[in-house]
């Protein structure tokens, strides 16, 4: 799963692969159409639905964050 998430997010925006802070979205590293580009492939992908309440910068922090939302939400 990590993986699959990882090459949708290289598709969109690579440099999100590389960020190591905790606010990309305050740092400018990814904006949040973009942001939303990846939910919504990632729901496609793995056909699961991520509820718009959780696509905050606190929950999705950095590519990290994105996978532990995902696995959250799968349940997993």
């Amino acid at each position: 799963m990590k993986e699959k998430i990882f090459e949708i997010i290289r598709g969109i925006n690579e440099d999100v692969l590389s960020y190591t802070g905790t606010r990309m979205l305050e740092e400018g590293i990814i904006d949040s159409f973009e942001l939303i580009d990846i939910i919504s492939e990632i729901e496609d992908a793995l056909n699961i639905e991520v509820d718009a309440r959780y696509v905050t910068s606190e929950n999705l922090p950095n590519a990290e964050g994105i996978v532990a939302l995902v696995k959250r939400i799968a349940g997993m």
